[in-house]
């Protein structure tokens, strides 16, 4: 099966079209840097989605990610539960990547990940020095997820296929 990978981008603030905030959802960034915390979420969100990457990760290479001056993490909370997160990597020149984002899947088709998509690209562009917020994304997320990119006003810059 052939897997194809996206790359879109945000080059201003003005290309976000914004959905609203749903009743009893609620955003609050992790100030305080825990990457147990980290791998939590990226196993709760990441499940059914092949999300193995990280999983292989010693709690060293963990620490060093979540806890790194350039990554921040912000959580929504849907009636005060876990809903989904997202983090962001400042890297160089100006660009800022959403490095993951998603719900975990008793929340999938409430009608948040817009709002919380929308809150993520608001989060990146209000960090000092944004110039580009990225992301990628590929056929094995869920069925929406590139359309909610679009939707939010991303734009694709790139494809690849692999087999």
């Amino acid at each position: 099966m052939s897997v194809i990978t996206y790359a879109l981008q945000m080059k201003s603030l003005s290309q976000l079209r914004a959905k609203d905030q749903p009743d009893n959802f609620k955003i609050v960034e992790a100030q305080l840097k825990e990457y147990k915390f980290n791998r939590f979420l990226y196993q709760l969100v990441g499940e059914n989605w092949q999300w193995t990457d990280k999983l292989k990760w010693p709690d060293s290479e963990w620490q060093t990610w979540a806890e790194s001056d350039n990554l921040r993490t912000w959580v929504g909370y849907y009636q005060g539960s876990i809903a989904g997160y997202y983090e962001l990597e400042q890297q160089v020149d100006g660009n800022v990547e959403l490095a993951y984002f998603g719900l975990a899947s008793n929340f999938i088709g409430k009608g948040l990940g817009g709002y919380l998509l929308s809150e993520a690209i608001k989060s990146a562009w209000s960090i000092e020095g944004t110039r580009r917020v990225w992301v990628h994304t590929c056929s094995l997320d869920h069925p929406s997820a590139l359309a909610n990119y679009q939707a939010r006003g991303f734009e694709i810059y790139s494809e690849s296929v692999e087999s």
